[in-house]
């Protein structure tokens, strides 16, 4: 993992660099059997927001002062020392600095954006639809009670079986941010630091039939000029991403814009659950590899450590009483 600090000046130009037209050499790199040439090691991680700032409207973009200073306070280290108040996630947790995981010092690709969504204008997510709030409903109902009785009631991220970082759309996470992408003729493959490889088609195929579904959706790929246009659908309804449906279509657009920066689209649609599509952009910055394995499976001692202490706390309040 890059460790990089960047200062107010720094932030600033790179800010700026990015709106500069990009080398035409760059533009047109392709691979040994002709297509646009968007591999290698790249990082998600972002000082922008997912969604803008209320009290921003519909501003997309700071100033590159604005900007900077957003960066450097993001980057900064937390003052003073951490709490470890007992039984606090501090406390049980491991130091994040300890590996070099914490935010302020991955590398990041620093942008004026002032939200990854930038459709709607407002830079924010549609309102949930009834029909999406009432699924969610049911599905806490149907826990209730049971949610620390086995792990088929954990979440599929604690069961290590869909991570956001694998699952489309790519969004930045805390950290461990990475990814690499592989070219291959008629493939395409995103390795992220966390989560199984995407494995994509981009040999003319037709979508799967709508009884194939996957937790991370069914993806094929094709090439529009330089970009790479990936259309992810046939989601499993136990995926529920954001309280999606199986119906959610997912559409990427990769397009290399200079040696260092692959921009990253993507557009999400889901009529049973946003009244609108909504859409979101930022860049992919290459960093130096290798990337290493994020091991984490099915079975792993997490899932076996929150069902033992709910156990321990069972006993606790039966031994007491309670």
């Amino acid at each position: 993992m890059i460790r990089r600090s960047i200062t107010i000046a720094g932030a600033a130009a790179l800010a700026a660099a990015l709106l500069a037209p990009a080398p035409s050499s760059a533009q047109t790199r392709t691979t040994a059997w002709g297509e646009p040439d968007i591999s290698g090691y790249f990082t998600q991680s972002q000082t922008v927001p997912l969604q803008r700032p209320e009290e921003l409207g519909e501003q997309e973009f700071y100033t590159p002062e604005e900007a900077a200073e957003r960066a450097a306070r993001r980057m900064a280290p937390p003052e003073g020392p951490p709490e470890r108040d007992r039984g606090t996630n501090s406390d049980v947790h491991y130091d994040f600095d300890q590996f070099g995981l914490s935010g302020f010092q991955n590398e990041v690709a620093t942008n004026l954006r002032t939200s990854i969504i930038v459709d709607p204008p407002n830079g924010r997510m549609p309102e949930l639809l009834d029909a999406a709030r009432e699924r969610a409903d049911a599905r806490r109902e149907a826990r209730r009670g049971r949610e620390f009785d086995g792990p088929e009631d954990r979440s599929l991220t604690e069961r290590c079986i869909v991570w956001s970082s694998t699952l489309p759309p790519i969004l930045p996470g805390g950290y461990n941010s990475n990814m690499q992408i592989f070219q291959s003729p008629g493939y395409v493959g995103i390795q992220a630091e966390m989560g199984d490889p995407r494995i994509i088609p981009t040999d003319g195929r037709e979508h799967a039939a709508s009884d194939l579904q996957q937790y991370n959706g069914v993806s094929v790929g094709r090439w529009e000029g330089q970009t790479l246009v990936i259309e992810t659908t046939n989601f499993h309804e136990q995926t529920a991403w954001r309280n999606s449906s199986p119906s959610m279509k997912v559409t990427e657009r990769l397009t290399r814009i200079d040696d260092d920066t692959v921009e990253y689209r993507f557009t999400v649609e889901d009529p049973e659950t946003w009244s609108v599509p909504w859409s979101g952009v930022y860049p992919l910055a290459r960093i130096e590899g290798p990337i290493y394995e994020y091991a984490c499976h099915e079975g792993n001692y997490g899932i076996a450590n929150i069902l033992a202490g709910q156990r321990a706390e069972e006993r606790r309040q039966a031994e007491s009483g309670q």
